[in-house]
């Protein structure tokens, strides 16, 4: 069951970052980018990774793609004008993209590990949230309330660069 779930939230999340990709509208490719996020938690949490599943839901798809949105709509993007089709340039990343997909159907179909099921992490006596917490107010204050202030700035910057003149 653990392998099944495995390739239908792989499958998901790399669907959801082709949208990324492909969608011309800014706000539709970033919330493809959040189901991508959602289907990678549901891959960690598949792993028995719970903590890190968690984060990756609150802190990316909760907290910056929330800012990223509110940045999009703000700077009211367009959608992107649809320009002619580039032969060689389809030509060159197809060619890409399916040497991609045979080296990846070779290491999978030539190594055994991938169809054994893995039995579950063994239980830790701390927590890896309780690690995680002492990492960030004991090793790493300075630094996050360093990306803290540096996220503020960016998002200042970003109001006041949209800022229409009045006339």
């Amino acid at each position: 069951m653990q392998l099944i779930l495995f390739w239908i939230f792989a499958i998901l999340m790399l669907a959801f970052g082709a949208g990324v990709v492909l969608l011309r509208n800014p706000v539709s490719s970033a919330l493809s980018l959040v189901m991508s996020f959602v289907a990678l938690a549901a891959l960690f949490i598949t792993l028995d990774a719970f903590f890190i599943g968690i984060i990756q839901i609150l802190v990316y798809a909760g907290a910056v793609m929330v800012l990223f949105l509110f940045i999009i709509m703000l700077l009211d993007l367009r959608s992107e004008q649809t320009r002619r089709l580039n032969l060689a340039a389809w030509t060159g990343g197809g060619l890409v993209v399916a040497g991609f997909l045979g080296l990846l159907a070779r290491v999978i179909f030539t190594e055994p590990g991938f169809a054994i099921e893995k039995p579950p992490i063994s239980q830790p006596e701390i927590s890896d949230v309780s690690m995680v917490g002492w990492a960030l107010f004991e090793r790493f204050t300075l630094p996050f309330q360093i990306i803290g202030v540096l996220l503020l700035v960016a998002t200042i910057g970003v109001v006041l660069l949209s800022k229409k003149e009045l006339k």
